[in-house]
């Protein structure tokens, strides 16, 4: 038999702790004014219509659910140690969020400030996150699910590892830096140095902008994707990429096969890389240099 929620509803709580280790709470419409940890080892809290205008409000916690709620920017670090957690239809104006926590999901949630944000936590579902700035974002986390993510922030994924990623517009510089088995489909990417250090990156169906980008990768595959006003990629990367139009330029890939509708230029240096090892399939390449332009 489930256990019956005590209610608390239209309260004003401060001071330290002032919720602390409670259990088995319906909290409703209430505000955690000043005082730190107002909910530190809670268990079993379903909150809705709340808001949180203090430090660290849910640490080492269990099964917290939040509904139509607002973390004001006084909350930073709000969510850590904690888990099986879920917040649906709710703002985060503060930073610091979800550090080292399990089991996160978040849906119809607005993140504005989204530094240090989704650090090293593991089993995260993100559908319909709006992020509106913040670097790092989901650094060093893994086994990630994401549907439908807009994220305006530089470095986001860096050291992530098994993230799947669909239907997203992700406008950050540095993405997917040393991560391991990334899968993208459906989404834009715009930055410049794309997936540099990283282990089993696939793009699929993907619109990309980048400078110098896709550089470095251990196993890159790419089908079906698009590569606008996209210069010196590839270099020293495993390719298996298959893209639609043209591009820009492609510069000492190590190995694998290319192909594409237009190759504005190919830079070959021979001392670099073997070019036996990298097959180009395309009838239309601008212009073949063995020198990249400002060496030359």
């Amino acid at each position: 038999m489930a256990t019956r929620k005590k209610l608390i509803d239209q309260q004003i709580c401060a001071g330290e702790r002032a919720l602390y280790k409670q259990s088995d709470l319906k909290v409703v419409n209430t505000v955690f004014e000043n005082g730190e940890s107002p909910l530190k080892e809670c268990r079993n809290i379903d909150l809705t219509g709340c808001l949180f205008q203090w430090k660290y409000p849910l640490w080492y916690c269990e099964n917290i659910a939040l509904d139509r709620c607002t973390l004001f920017e006084n909350a930073r670090a709000g969510v850590w140690y904690s888990s099986r957690v879920t917040f649906k239809n709710t703002d985060i104006k503060a930073p610091k969020n979800f550090r080292r926590c399990k089991d996160v999901t978040l849906e119809n949630v607005n993140i504005y400030n989204a530094d240090e944000t989704l650090w090293s936590c593991d089993g995260v579902t993100l559908k319909n996150v709006t992020v509106g700035s913040g670097s790092y974002f989901a650094m060093n986390s893994k086994n990630i699910e994401v549907d439908g993510l807009t994220l305006n922030g530089n470095y986001c994924f860096d050291g992530a590892e098994n993230v799947v990623i669909r239907n997203s517009r992700l406008l950050t510089k540095d993405a997917f830096w040393n991560s391991k088995n990334v899968t993208v489909y459906d989404s834009l990417i715009c930055g410049e140095y794309l997936g540099w250090n990283s282990e089993n990156l696939t793009l699929v169906n993907c619109t990309v902008e980048t400078l110098q980008g896709l550089c470095f990768i251990d196993r890159l595959k790419m089908v079906n994707c698009r590569l606008i006003n996209t210069t010196l990629a590839f270099e020293y990367s495993d390719v298996d990429a298959e893209i639609t139009g043209k591009v820009g330029s492609v510069f000492n890939p190590r190995s694998g096969t290319i192909k594409a509708d237009r190759i504005d230029e190919l830079i070959i240096e021979k001392d670099k890389v073997d070019p036996d090892k990298t097959k180009i399939i395309c009838n239309n390449i601008g212009k073949q240099s063995d020198r990249p332009e400002w060496l030359q």
